[in-house]
């Protein structure tokens, strides 16, 4: 032990090992909400980070959840390691949430599902799929994308491009450059969302689906997510599956098993499932609520005759304010609002109460800041 000492004493002396590594610079989504935290002023609004907040903007946690918690003490469970793959009734949920239940390819054996870190660890473990089996391809990725996206890809070393998807002169959807730079690539199709994955395995189109269940149960603590790998055959699906679980046990071995019975016991059990689904109605209800007393806001305040009108058009959690660089630091700076860079904003973190300041900050931001 003398000697040990000795040694650790010579080398305190001596120039660090890591004097070469620069510092990184903050993440452009969670570093806004660390920003915040240090900002002591009452009225500021972290509305960079996505996730759902009550009309006091304090942290939600699902009723439906704390039912399966409740189940999951009451049974006793164990904190044993989970296979590599994830647990079973999860990824059973999971496949049949995504696909439907009676959805063929569920029955014919054709889907590969891994539990995995959330999206951004189910991404990455897809794009570790790809860029060991697939070395030529390239994905595509939309402009704007969320900030993450790029990395993922670029980490796993996969090239990627973009393609067109936001029109910052309407603030909305540029349809036809999207369409010119993803011909080739997707159906076209312009049914909802929630359809478009079953609409291309219909078409027997061979996909990667990652899952998350942060938003949508609220789980973003738990890092509760998966991915999916449909596949033209059963056999197929076997040989992807084992190199996934082959991919995962050097990254994380085995992801966590908390979260996973929560979401099994949701979207398992009949009842709970319903209660889920209402919950979810009640939460996107809220923002719908908050995006038009945004934009009544903003049209009330703003004389100047701007059509604020695409802040209705746009749906979901986020929106795109179309204020630039400069703009979005003075929202920051001067309003206390705390956003991402790009213009976008999360509708999930404002409050009704909280409008009338936010149209103030944005009307002065989009006219007196180039």
């Amino acid at each position: 032990m003398q000697n040990f000492g000795r040694v650790m004493m010579a080398l305190a002396v001596d120039v660090s090992r890591f004097e070469g590594v620069p510092m990184a610079p903050p993440d452009p989504i969670l570093g806004v909400s660390e920003a915040f935290k240090a900002d002591n002023n009452d009225l500021k609004l972290n509305l960079g980070v996505g996730a759902y907040r009550t009309e006091e903007l304090q942290p939600y946690v699902l009723n439906v959840v704390k039912k399966a918690e409740k189940l999951m003490l009451e049974k006793g469970e164990n904190k044993e390691y989970l296979p590599i793959e994830g647990l079973a009734a999860f990824n059973k949920a999971t496949a049949e949430l995504l696909l439907g239940a009676d959805n063929p390819v569920i029955k014919q054996g054709l889907v590969a599902t891994l539990q995995s870190l959330s999206g951004t660890g189910s991404l990455r473990l897809a794009a570790a799929f790809i860029q060991r089996y697939f070395p030529e391809a390239k994905v595509l990725i939309s402009s704007p994308t969320w900030g993450n996206h790029k990395n993922i890809f670029n980490d796993a070393r996969v090239p990627w491009s973009e393609y067109r998807y936001y029109d910052p002169k309407t603030v909305g959807l540029d349809f036809e450059g999207m369409i010119a730079d993803i011909e080739g690539f997707a159906s076209g199709s312009l049914d909802e969302d929630a359809f478009s994955v079953r609409l291309f395995v219909k078409r027997g189109i061979e996909v990667f689906v990652a899952q998350s269940y942060s938003k949508n149960l609220g789980l973003y603590s738990e890092r509760i997510g998966a991915i999916n790998v449909v596949c033209s055959a059963p056999e197929v699906a076997d040989r992807v599956k084992s190199q996934l679980k082959r991919l995962a046990r050097p990254m994380y071995s085995n992801p966590p098993i908390h979260g996973a019975r929560i979401v099994a016991n949701v979207v398992g059990d009949p009842t709970m499932f319903g209660e889920w689904k209402q919950e979810m109605e009640e939460m996107a209800g809220r923002i719908k609520n908050v995006r038009q007393k945004l934009y009544d806001s903003l049209s009330a305040k703003d004389d100047s005759g701007k059509d604020w009108s695409f802040i209705l058009r746009q749906i979901g959690m986020f929106s795109y304010t179309g204020l630039n660089k400069a703009q979005s630091d003075n929202m920051t700076d001067k309003w206390h609002v705390y956003m991402t860079k790009d213009g976008r904003i999360s509708l999930a973190g404002l409050s009704l109460a909280k409008c009338d300041y936010l149209a103030d900050a944005i009307i002065d931001s989009f006219h007196n800041v180039n």
